[in-house]
């Protein structure tokens, strides 16, 4: 088939989670389909990997975005009622390539990645919508967690998100969520809609994300460490380190003063920098997370305000490390108890479960050995695309 992607950013490196998501897409397309690319790039870092890109796709348009810029532009929305993030992700030469790529090509169908990417689609098509998480609802988590005017800001857009979400579920053929959960709050959003919804899970690359004994160990010789990994500047990762280091860390080094708190990430904001201490290490960009993470005496997920099924929990287990992690995000995994992946809600929960795993090393070995065989076998990404397969197959 020949079909249309619109990412809205570049979907390669695969080194944060939506990234990881939407190469994986693309690859597993690219296999199988004749794949016409529009994205964005909104970091400079990645036009080393544009090349890379290429390779996967008959054609290419890779659009320039300016986050300062783009916000500024974002304000538009304020004036023409819609939500902010559909003019922040608007471009006038990516539009013209959709409609000159669409006469000239004529495609099968169209697979958004992100659902602000469904303004591009152009009329007719045939599409699939990929919302990953409900975004609107992301929104309205944040405002809670801000002062005014952010607070109000918030709610708008979770409240014009959700609309513009709910148009472009009503005219897809078919729209998927991460997680069984994220269909079922999406439903409960939209009462009275008759939207062809799914599930789409996420996968974990288990031959790369995979324990080697001669990868060698960045951490000082008799240290406890304890890992994060994420980008550092999500807010829902700022939140969730800035936790842990206010009201877990003083707990956890009262009873193991050899333990230090690694925060692993590229674009560490100020907050996440002010972190840093002799028992806290902001690495920042690292070339390669997996020594951080077979190396961690376990890792740990405090995210309360995360949506839906998180890469890092799946790439800590799938390193055969023991993870703590929030409720939700388990349960994003596993409906059941699974060795080697722990639920948390409360700091103080927290520190229970990772001071038994820091007591005990070889029990958490165990257990992570038993997080990685579990991944392996429930977590394939082919597996998990098959979904989007059959629906492309009967459009």
């Amino acid at each position: 088939m020949k079909i249309l992607y619109l990412v809205h950013r570049l979907p390669y490196p695969p080194n944060k989670g939506d990234k990881v998501r939407s190469y994986h897409l693309l690859k597993h397309l690219a296999a199988r389909h004749e794949v016409h690319l529009g994205t964005f790039i909104d970091d400079p870092d990645d036009e080393q990997h544009v090349a890379t890109v290429r390779a996967l796709c008959a054609g290419l348009h890779v659009a320039r975005l300016n986050p300062r810029a783009a916000k500024l532009a974002s304000l538009r929305g304020l004036l023409t009622g819609e939500a902010l993030s559909l003019p922040y992700y608007r471009d006038s030469g990516l539009q013209a390539w959709v409609e000159w790529s669409a006469a000239r090509v004529g495609f099968d169908a169209v697979v958004v990645f992100s659902g602000v990417m469904a303004q591009y689609v152009p009329a007719g098509l045939r599409q699939l919508v990929d919302f990953v998480d409900v975004d609107s609802a992301k929104w309205r988590d944040y405002a809670p967690e801000h002062a005014w005017p952010m607070s109000w800001l918030y709610r708008r857009e979770s409240t014009k998100l959700l609309a513009f979400e709910q148009r472009v579920a009503a005219q897809a053929d078919h729209s998927f969520f991460v997680t069984d959960n994220e269909v079922a709050l999406f439903r409960e959003l939209s009462p009275g809609r008759d939207l062809r919804l799914a599930a789409l899970g996420n996968g974990v690359d288990a031959d790369f994300f995979a324990p080697d004994p001669a990868r060698a160990s960045p951490f000082a010789a008799g240290e406890l460490p304890l890992v994060f990994t994420g980008a550092m500047d999500y807010w829902p990762n700022v939140d969730a380190v800035t936790w842990l280091v206010r009201d877990m860390l003083p707990a956890l080094r009262e009873r193991f003063p050899a333990l230090r708190f690694h925060i692993v990430g590229r674009s560490p904001t100020p907050a996440v920098q002010a972190l840093a201490s002799d028992s806290v290490n902001v690495t920042g960009t690292v070339p390669d997370v997996r020594p951080w993470l077979q190396h961690a005496a376990a890792v740990v997920a405090p995210l309360r305000l995360a949506r839906g099924l998180q890469n890092k929990v799946l790439e800590a287990m799938a390193m055969a490390r023991p993870v703590v992690a929030a409720g939700n995000c388990v349960r994003a995994i596993t409906a059941g108890t699974q060795p080697g992946l722990q639920p948390a809600d409360e700091a103080s929960v927290y520190v229970e479960q990772l001071s038994a795993l820091l007591r005990n090393r070889a029990a958490a070995d165990a257990a992570g050995q038993q997080a990685r065989e579990f991944v392996v076998g429930a977590y394939s990404w082919d597996a998990h695309l098959a979904v989007l397969d059959r629906h492309l197959e009967a459009a």
